[in-house]
Order: C-alpha cells, then sequence, then structure tokens
C-alpha cells in the first residue's frame, strides 16, 4: 500500500493532463464487436460528462428501384430504433446523446460527422491484426477514419 501511496500523486497528475473530451462521436454498425466500443463510449461520456453522438451509416444501393428503396427505408428504420434503444442508457446516465442515421459512403460520412459536429474523440470498433497480413489492416474502415480524421481516435478491440 505504501508504494501504490507514493506513485497516487504522480497517477494524479497524470490524469490532470489528459485531454479533457466534450463530444464523443461513436460509429456503430450493430454487430457485436460494438458492446465494447460502446461500453468504452459510456464510460468516457459519463467521466467527461461529454455529449455523445451515435451515428449509423446505410451504404447506398446503386440502381435503387422501388424494391430496393422499400428494403432501404426497412433499414433505416432498424437502424433508428436500434439507436434509440442505446441512446436511452446515455439519457438515463444524465449525458446528452443523439443519434443519427446517415445514408452515404460510411467514411466520407464518419469524417463529415466529426467535423459538422465537432467531434474531440471518436470511439469505435476495431480487430486484432493478422500478423501473417499486417497490411490488410491499411483497407479497414477503423485505419482509414484514424488516418483522415482530425480529433483523436480510440479504437476497442
Amino acid at each position: 500500500m505504501g508504494r501504490a501511496a507514493a506513485f497516487f500523486p504522480c497517477l494524479r497528475q497524470v490524469r490532470s493532463m489528459l485531454p479533457r473530451f466534450h463530444h464523443v462521436l461513436v460509429p456503430l454498425d450493430f454487430t457485436e464487436k460494438n458492446r465494447a466500443a460502446l461500453e468504452v463510449a459510456f464510460d468516457l461520456a459519463v467521466h467527461h460528462h461529454a455529449r455523445v453522438t451515435l451515428l449509423h451509416v446505410i451504404e447506398p444501393i446503386s440502381g435503387a428501384d422501388g424494391e430496393l428503396q422499400a428494403f432501404t427505408t426497412r433499414l433505416r428504420q432498424r437502424a433508428e430504433s436500434e439507436l434509440e434503444a442505446r441512446a436511452q442508457r446515455f439519457a438515463e446516465a444524465g449525458q446528452k446523446v443523439e443519434w443519427k442515421v446517415i445514408e452515404g459512403h460510411r467514411l466520407e460520412e464518419i469524417v463529415r460527422a466529426s467535423v459538422d459536429r465537432s467531434a474531440d474523440l471518436i470511439v469505435m470498433s476495431s480487430h486484432p491484426l493478422d500478423p501473417a497480413r499486417p497490411t490488410q489492416s491499411w483497407n479497414t474502415l477503423s485505419y482509414q477514419v484514424s488516418v483522415l480524421c482530425r480529433c483523436p481516435i480510440l479504437l476497442v478491440k
């Protein structure tokens, strides 16, 4: 205990040096791997009293005729329902939360949302790299977002 107490002032100083986040953007695709990212975003938002935007992007389907348009409408309705359910937990904890469903290309829309909403942190899921194919990760959405966005990106595996 003596050692921990000796280090505590140092830890307190390190914590005070960390940036304070005011707006956290959380892109979601509703897969199982998003759970961890959502948990981290929740903890950060509560700790920093940060505003949160939950975002889902529906990729456009080229040549969307009536049947495909109906499919896209169902996707949007499902996404809205999913985001609303996830936003409820943030709201119940007293956090300012909004959610948005956008049709477009995921990378472009995430980058645009981070700028338009003045996000100062993006929390998103990622996956472990395959050591046998390290360059394969360059094509992932999380890598591309981390390169193109100006704000910090927290990748949760």
